[in-house]
């Protein structure tokens, strides 16, 4: 197992961390943990030098912290450090926080938690934190040893990002989606190199892009083809990350004892600077690929926000085109229904057409929006072009 630096901290992580959000499950409910699968994969991880775990208050209907935690005994416990996260939405008063966290240490079987992170912060739960003055309560169960350090995890724009950093000098380490498709969404590269220059840990998260980059697509294959290096499109999407010395680990959800093996395989080799000029040229070309299925060209340069009614344009656009683009529309269902909120949805358009002579690459943005809606929030057929 390579080992990397983690901000100011004086600890060096895995360069893969295990995610227990994808665990597996005895018949397909994600609450029925399969333990002994579980326990299985996360002990071989232990005893190939992984040594961050990452788990959720909501993971597996609030059942992967237990399942950790029983991953964890007979010594494996002392070997590892374990995150989770505090469920900020479930935060309605400051007492809930430690109600929650002592909620989190009980399923965990642990009396400390190692890296505690606040929940896909975003502008507006950011302002709930500091509303409620929650920082003041992690600084407390900071000063009396039920967790070491504090970070966050993230979901929002890189202006949210930055002013989430800047907002607070505790803050040890963050946690972001990134890969070689999100290089400009959400926290974005810039975003990386923003909070290591600041001295955080940054851990990677949906690093396949929620299995996305897994996939051997018709449209890459006689691309990777022409490397001299053979690799799988997995290799490719992970040793990207991993040469980027900003980067302090890669988290992966796994459900299969292969997944873990294959892994820890890719992650022996990984380094900073391990991938070539011509490798990075290629992974280039492999983005541009992928986007240009996506049959909306959108290029989420944000021109057209503010909305007045809200809508998030470009990212509804993002994940209508990622239908097209991995063949998977029920999953672009699932991300708008699950994760755009609902002012923010296309099916907020009320077809003011105030975007229309902002955007650069003159998409006729209030007519696509309804087809968006149509398809996505109403499980009527994929469209492809208007």
């Amino acid at each position: 197992m390579q080992y990397r630096t983690f901000g100011k901290l004086d600890w060096k992580p895995s360069a893969l961390g295990f995610g227990c959000m994808r665990l597996p499950t005895t018949d397909g409910d994600a609450a029925n943990i399969d333990q002994e699968k579980t326990t299985e994969m996360i002990r071989t991880a232990v005893d190939a030098g992984v040594n961050y775990f990452d788990t959720a208050y909501p993971y597996h209907k609030e059942k992967s912290e237990a399942a950790l935690g029983i991953a964890l005994q007979d010594g494996y416990r002392e070997r590892v450090c374990i995150a989770t996260k505090s469920p900020v939405w479930k935060v309605h008063e400051s007492s809930d926080f430690d109600r929650l966290l002592d909620i989190q240490l009980e399923r965990l079987q642990t009396g400390t938690i190692d890296f505690y992170l606040l929940h896909a912060l975003n502008a507006e739960s950011w302002e709930k934190v500091q509303r409620l003055d929650l920082l003041r309560r992690a600084e407390a169960a900071l000063a009396d040893g039920r967790i070491r350090h504090l970070g966050f995890s993230f979901h929002d724009n890189l202006n949210t990002f930055k002013q989430i950093i800047d907002g607070y000098d505790g803050w040890e380490f963050c946690q972001i989606q990134y890969n070689y498709m999100d290089i400009t969404f959400q926290a974005g590269t810039e975003g990386l190199r923003y909070a290591a220059g600041k001295g955080l840990g940054v851990i990677i998260m949906e690093p396949l892009l929620g299995g996305k980059l897994a996939l051997d697509l018709p449209a890459t294959r006689p691309l990777w083809d022409t490397a001299e290096q053979k690799r799988t499109p997995v290799d490719w999407a992970l040793q990207w990350i991993w040469s980027q010395p900003e980067v302090s680990l890669v988290l992966s959800g796994m459900s299969t004892l292969e997944q873990v093996q294959q892994n820890i395989e890719s992650a022996s080799v990984s380094r900073p600077g391990l991938l070539s000029d011509g490798n990075l040229v290629m992974i280039d070309k492999a983005r541009d690929m992928v986007n240009d299925l996506g049959p909306i060209p959108c290029t989420r340069c944000e021109y057209c926000l503010p909305c007045p009614n809200g809508v998030n344009i470009p990212r509804n656009f993002d994940v209508y085109n990622k239908a097209a683009m991995f063949d998977n529309l029920e999953g672009s269902r699932h991300e708008y229904v699950r994760w755009i909120p609902d002012e923010e949805k296309a099916a907020a358009c009320i077809e003011c057409d105030e975007c229309l002579p902002k955007c650069p690459q003159q998409i006729p943005i209030s007519t696509w929006l309804p087809v968006v809606a149509d398809v996505l929030g109403e499980n009527k057929p994929y469209v492809k072009s208007l």
